[in-house]
């Protein structure tokens, strides 16, 4: 079986740039490169990953790509472009000449506007990636789920995955909301959702698999197996616990779908996905 992690990331630790990592966090604020990574793909039985973006700034991605032009491991690159520039079509087109950026990302869990995602200019930046052949993740905060429909349905070619569930409520075992939202959000068939990031939401030192079961059940039963994909949020998951422990969560999980639907989930929806 082929298994792509769907979600990760690489980066050189600054304490200004990557002021999101609390104390709660410390055993991250570190560098973490491919070769911190390939070792322990290896050991795991996981083929290729997908570079994920962090820092909102395109030398992000050009240091995602630059990675990838040297490391075969990382199969695509997923980064940042202002989509709200004016000249974001010169951006995409240069940017689409690089085989290995699939797609981009912003990091709307953090605006303070929570409904960026419809004002003109992002939806603008949005109307352009499908003509470039890029896909878009989308990073939120449940609250902001109810914004997604929206945004999905006036693009209905797009491919749009949701990053970390959306990230419910696991800590405090909230899902009725969530569940809800995620459901309607589900029914745009453009839509995916990346099964990762969940043991940041839950207890970091004292969660366990089965507070996970409510989550997955929602997630499945909404997307299917077909618009689900495996990522580990390495290296963010390390402050809840180490990466073998976070794939077994979903290993475990999927054991009792068929062969088929575990090779859809760990990796050929992402192949799919991103082009990879």
């Amino acid at each position: 079986m082929v298994t792509i992690d769907s979600h990760q990331h690489f980066w050189i630790y600054d304490p200004v740039k990557h002021d999101w990592i609390g104390d709660d966090m410390a055993v991250i604020r570190r560098d973490f490169l491919p070769a911190d990574l390939e070792p322990v793909l290896q050991e795991n039985e996981v083929q290729g990953c997908v570079a994920v973006q962090a820092d909102q700034t395109m030398e992000e991605t050009d240091f995602l790509l630059a990675l990838s032009d040297r490391h075969d491991v990382i199969k695509g690159v997923v980064g940042w472009a202002d989509l709200q520039s004016p000249a974001i079509e010169e951006t995409l087109s240069a940017y689409a000449q690089m085989p290995a950026l699939k797609g981009f990302r912003h990091i709307l869990q953090g605006e303070k506007q929570r409904d960026l995602c419809l004002q003109p200019a992002f939806l603008n930046g949005i109307s352009l990636l499908e003509k470039y052949n890029f896909s878009y993740d989308i990073l939120i905060l449940q609250d902001q789920l109810r914004f997604i429909p929206q945004l999905v349905s006036r693009f209905p070619n797009q491919r749009f995955v949701i990053d970390h569930l959306a990230k419910p409520g696991i800590k405090a075992g909230e899902i009725s909301d969530w569940k809800r939202d995620i459901g309607l959000v589900a029914k745009h068939e453009n839509v995916h959702c990346k099964i990762s990031g969940m043991v940041t939401e839950a207890e970091l030192q004292s969660w366990r698999s089965e507070d996970f079961i409510p989550y997955l059940d929602v997630v499945l039963n909404a997307f299917g197996t077909k618009r689900v994909m495996y990522g580990s949020d390495w290296p963010v998951c390390l402050a809840a616990g180490n990466y073998t422990e976070v794939i077994q969560i979903v290993r475990s999980w999927f054991s009792s779908f068929t062969i088929n639907e575990q090779e859809l989930f760990f990796g050929k929806n992402a192949i799919d996905f991103y082009h990879l």
